[in-house]
């Protein structure tokens, strides 16, 4: 378990999950199940080159029923049990205000290598990582900081954006998914990254 550094310094981790909620803790408890390390914040207030991304105004349409809010609320129950018990490193209280690109993931390094790594400023410090888990962004939203970083994006938004080592979870076109479908994707996510952080372990399956 990762600490917070002192006066604003510089952590490494090998991913940083940005939300707190269903999604985030379904794919932190994915990777620590896997050996990965993760530090899970509450937020992303800005995503991209200056452009404003506030999620907390971003609209979520869950679903309305009764069965599938019980259902959710049952599963993030256990998924918070599940953090306290394996001592995952979750940060409620701390937003991410900036993603910043560093090294070489634009010139075709694969994500998990030295050269192809993010940095995820909060008001406590720097988070350096080589995976970004975004789980509560608009696709627009997406479309338009790729663009920023000057990425091609072609109609696979997915694709682009694993790429240079970003992963989406529990994100929707227009509604926000089951939980079911945020456990699938949670699971896939897990096993992406990983494969590029145990390529051994990958090639064995």
């Amino acid at each position: 378990m990762s600490s917070m550094p002192v006066n604003g310094g510089t952590e490494r981790t090998t991913t940083v999950i940005i939300g707190t909620g269903l999604s985030g803790l379904a794919v932190g408890a994915e990777l620590r199940r896997r050996g990965v390390d993760a530090i899970v914040v509450d937020g992303l207030d800005i995503l991209g080159a200056g452009q404003p991304a506030n999620t907390a105004s971003l609209q979520r349409c869950d679903a309305a029923d009764s069965d599938s809010l019980r259902e959710r609320n049952e599963i993030l129950r256990h998924l918070r049990n599940y953090a306290a018990s394996h001592h995952m490193d979750v940060r409620n209280t701390t937003r991410a205000v900036q993603l910043t690109m560093v090294g070489g993931a634009l010139d075709g390094s694969a994500p998990g290598s030295p050269s192809g790594q993010w940095e995820v400023h909060t008001p406590n410090g720097i988070l350096l990582a080589d995976n970004i888990v975004l789980t509560r962004c608009a696709h627009s939203q997406l479309r338009r900081m790729l663009s920023d970083l000057g990425i091609t994006v072609g109609r696979n938004l997915v694709a682009a954006m694993r790429k240079i080592g970003i992963y989406l979870v529990g994100v929707g076109e227009l509604i926000t998914p089951s939980p079911k479908e945020v456990l699938r994707q949670a699971k896939t996510v897990g096993q992406a990254i990983s494969a590029t952080v145990h390529p051994e372990s990958a090639a064995a399956v």
